[in-house]
């Protein structure tokens, strides 16, 4: 027999200008599940969310908190019913400390004194509680994302959290902080804490949740238990479409080698590597967080220095000082952290498209709008991205969208050699296959393709040869890709068993 929902939602509907965001939201949590929580980009999980924490109000619909009917009139209200929301941005103070961020708004005081003392005391309870090694008093921004996440957990704890609601939890974590994370999440759900699981990486909804809600276009479309699911099926409630494969076909035809990397080095960073990719394809690159995949990429495209090595591409040898040289030569980079790194938030999608590409829309110190405009709306239609107009603000689009505006500005270069990192970090599953369909084409195209990935299928869904990084030197390659395991990669990946591997290089046919 079930046990009574602990919270409803039901019938929520939510409208923007110019947007209905939730015409039908519905979620059903119970006392001690993890329950996930999933859709499209844009399909209104962040809404409902939102709706959650008491930073919106519904327009209509019901919210049951143990049977009774409540209104989330802010934020502080939610917290006062048990409701706390951890979002992907966290809500800390990076300059003070981490016992000053738990209390922050609730310190302990009388007689006008702070109690800093207990204040210390309750924050390290909750803190081993969480198995955290930091201090209370060490500042927010000396601990890792993974240990700040824990300060963010505590200070759900605090507040005497009934309904936790992650999102995205794990977007930012090595593999053993995720499995710390899930050791905490599982811990919480056997004292009864009911937690929802925002996450568009599908192996952790099967590895960690009970039941999962699946959202499209506003209206749920599904509840269930994870454990009566396929990966294929829950997919396809998510796109609303039968799925053939998660990864889409190809059959590569492969040139001579396009980019030639030989014996680069950055510190520690990075490590005597040398590799090639070849025209036509896709190049894996693999390994844990620090291995030194991004060092090796931002080497590429100019963003630091090596200490020694050389590049070429097609038999040229390159002087690469800067991301403006890579450009010039036909190397282009997606970003790890698009937000920082690929996109100006505050500016439209169209000035983030032209900036790579000002001196293609300009004569005589004019731009040419007109051609800029028309050029964006080309890729706007390919690559199915989803604005109003052209002169929407790239911060409030969705992640996949936001990352088809990035690949929209480096197709507009014409560069040879594509350098992607983590491209589909963020973003849902729909727009996942059309990134790859795109990654295809781009090789099919005779384009040279490096794809840095920390999720597993993917790397092995979509390369056509795979190199391993750990300590900055590529341990082993992967040939034969269509018969490795996800255990082939790890091994490789954290070195077990392996005589320090030396240059690593495809050959020509």
């Amino acid at each position: 027999m079930n046990p009574r929902p602990l919270l409803s939602l039901a019938g929520i509907v939510k409208s923007f200008p110019g947007v209905r965001a939730l015409q039908d939201g519905r979620l059903e949590l119970r006392p001690g599940e993890v329950h996930a929580l999933l859709g499209e980009n844009g399909a209104g999980k962040s809404t409902l969310i939102r709706i959650l924490a008491g930073a919106l109000a519904p327009d209509a619909g019901s919210l049951l908190l143990d049977g009774a009917p409540v209104h989330l009139r802010s934020p502080h209200e939610a917290r006062r019913r048990g409701i706390s929301v951890i979002f992907q941005e966290f809500n800390l103070v990076p300059a003070m400390s981490v016992r000053e961020n738990l209390f922050l708004g609730q310190e302990q005081a009388s007689a006008g004194l702070l109690h800093h003392d207990a204040e210390r005391k309750a924050a390290q309870r909750l803190l081993d509680r969480l198995g955290a090694t930091f201090h209370p008093d060490t500042p927010c921004r000396d601990i890792s994302v993974a240990e700040q996440q824990l300060v963010e957990i505590a200070k759900a704890l605090l507040h005497d959290t009934r309904i936790l609601v992650m999102d995205e939890p794990t977007a930012a974590l090595s593999g053993r902080e995720v499995d710390r994370l899930f050791g905490i999440v599982r811990d919480l759900r056997s004292q009864g804490i009911a937690i929802v699981h925002v996450s568009h990486r599908l192996d952790e909804v099967f590895a960690l949740c009970d039941r999962a809600t699946v959202l499209r276009d506003g209206r749920h479309v599904f509840t269930g238990n994870v454990s009566e699911l396929t990966r294929t099926a829950l997919i396809e409630h998510m796109v609303g479409r039968s799925l053939d494969a998660e990864f889409p076909r190809r059959h590569p035809t492969m040139g001579p080698a396009r980019l030639v990397v030989r014996n680069l080095q950055r510190g520690t960073a990075v490590q005597d590597v040398s590799f090639e990719i070849r025209r036509g394809e896709i190049l894996g690159l693999a390994g844990l967080v620090g291995a030194g995949r991004t060092e090796m990429a931002r080497l590429l495209f100019g963003a630091d220095r090596p200490d020694s090595g050389t590049i070429a591409l097609d038999g040229i040898p390159l002087r690469i000082r800067s991301p403006r040289d890579a450009i010039r030569a036909g190397i282009c980079l997606l970003t790890e952290d698009r937000k920082h790194q690929g996109l100006v938030l505050n500016h439209s999608v169209l000035e983030n498209f032209g900036l790579p590409n000002l001196s293609r829309f300009s004569s005589l110190g004019f731009l040419r709008q007109r051609s800029e405009v028309a050029a964006l709306r080309t890729y706007v239609d390919e690559l199915r991205i989803r604005i109003p107009h052209t002169d929407q603000r790239v911060g409030l689009l969705s992640g996949g969208n936001q990352q088809k505006v990035v690949l929209a500005k480096w197709l507009e270069t014409e560069a040879e050699v594509v350098l992607v990192d983590e491209p589909t970090r963020g973003v849902d599953v729909g727009a996942r296959f059309e990134i790859y369909q795109l990654l295809h084409k781009l090789a099919d195209a005779g384009k040279a393709v490096l794809m840095i990935s920390s999720d597993l299928p993917e790397i092995l869904g979509m390369s056509d040869r795979i190199l391993v990084m750990h300590a900055g030197r590529i341990t082993g390659e992967i040939a034969d890709v269509p018969q490795a395991t996800q255990a082939d990669v790890l091994r490789l990946a954290t070195a077990e068993s392996l005589e320090p591997a030396g240059p690593t290089s495809a050959s020509t046919p």
